[in-house]
């Protein structure tokens, strides 16, 4: 009915959203406009394109600081499955399996335009986004998989990962985060099949720490031999 009367030039009144819904509209526009125009876009020109004022707009967000953290959260937050370092904690699995499934369901929840532009924007901004999230990924993924890969090679679990440590993860984590940039960003050629790309990263990353940090372990150079022949497979 509403789809006739807009083909016959009548208008049609709409569907007043709750307060709540209008907010979550509000976000997911502007999270669309960030990510085109960048962080210098003023909430003027964001008003104009969500058909509102821009004293409505501060209604809902007090300041533009307080939307841009909003939108923090809904592109950097939830996005990250809660599960996700439990399940790279699941120590009945080898950790290479772990990885593998967390970098997969890690790459398909960021690997998309949106998500890269606005971490590349907030990035030459200097916003605290990125701050906020490199420490999340440092807190919440690396130290976990550093945490891991010391007890899969029979290493002590109870210190606080080393900058040395920190640095190789950080390698590895950017090589597998690039790739995304390379794809969406730049457009440029990548290998398709992107379960392979992360398989080969987790053998050279988990080689790469055995090689650099586990020389003294017996069970490290076990691990090291069997890895080597996996990656040759």
């Amino acid at each position: 009915m509403r789809k006739k009367a807009k083909a016959a030039g009548i208008p049609v009144k709409q569907k007043r959203l709750s307060p709540e819904d209008r907010r979550k509209e509000f976000i997911r526009k502007a999270t669309e406009f960030f990510a085109e125009e960048g962080f210098n876009g003023g909430t003027r020109e964001l008003a104009r394109r969500l058909g509102v004022t821009q004293p409505l707009l501060y209604r809902y967000f007090p300041s533009k600081e307080d939307l841009i953290r909003e939108v923090y959260r809904k592109v950097y937050l939830e996005p990250l499955d809660s599960d996700w370092e439990k399940r790279l904690s699941d120590r009945s699995r080898p950790l290479r399996d772990r990885l593998q499934y967390f970098y997969v369901t890690y790459t398909d929840a960021i690997f998309n335009r949106v998500w890269l532009r606005i971490y590349l924007f907030s990035g030459l901004k200097g916003l605290d986004i990125n701050r906020w999230y490199v420490g999340t990924v440092r807190d919440k993924i690396l130290t976990r998989i550093i945490k891991e890969w010391r007890f899969e090679a029979g290493l002590s679990v109870q210190s606080k990962p080393t900058a040395k440590e920190l640095e190789l993860a950080w390698v590895f984590h950017g090589g597998i985060f690039y790739y995304g940039v390379r794809k969406f960003i730049y457009e440029s050629p990548v290998l398709e099949d992107k379960e392979r790309m992360i398989a080969d990263a987790i053998d050279t990353f988990l080689i790469g720490m055995t090689r650099a940090l586990g020389k003294n372990s017996r069970e490290v150079s076990r691990n090291l031999n069997r890895l080597e022949t996996t990656a040759d497979r």
